[in-house]
């Protein structure tokens, strides 16, 4: 598994309705964070609440989230849907490419990467404190107040491994 300090491979990928992203063209606006996941993952549904609280807690277009599904449009638009989710989905694909370069121990894992390309942190699995960290990290890259985004008496567990 990629960890902080090493450079994060690039990658194109397809959201739900056939748009490409490039994590290149993400991190010419700010960093970005991104999250690699299954629909059949419960600890990937536990996490997606707190990942909109965190798209949510700073201005838009400073940073984005690129959820990286290991499924296919059906499945992954089903979730995204179910959730809500208000950041890009997207689809890997046969062979899960993108997965092989990034290697995540799990789903979910997180990769904060900085908009020099530079991953920052990783987190795997559902962890309150690595994403109230991820939440200061960009804070302090935007330059804006830290919020909370999982609070320690919400109801869920501190930690759920993927």
């Amino acid at each position: 598994m990629l960890t902080a300090g090493e450079r994060a491979p690039a990658f194109e990928l397809p959201d739900l309705e056939g748009r490409r992203h490039r994590l290149e063209d993400a991190l010419a606006r700010g960093p970005a964070l991104a999250v690699f996941w299954k629909a059949d993952c419960s600890t990937c549904h536990l996490v997606f609440p707190y990942l909109q609280r965190l798209a949510e807690a700073s201005r838009p277009g400073g940073w984005q989230i690129l959820a990286i599904s290991q499924d296919g449009v059906e499945a992954s638009g089903d979730i995204a849907r179910q959730h809500g989710l208000p950041f890009p989905v997207l689809i890997e694909g046969d062979g899960w490419p993108v997965s092989r370069q990034y290697d995540p121990e799990a789903t979910p894992t997180l990769f904060l990467i900085g908009q020099d390309g530079i991953i920052e942190m990783t987190s795997v699995g559902f962890d309150k404190e690595e994403l109230n960290q991820i939440s200061r990290r960009l804070a302090e890259c935007l330059g804006e107040a830290p919020r909370l985004i999982a609070e320690e008496n919400d109801g869920n567990p501190p930690f759920k491994p993927g």
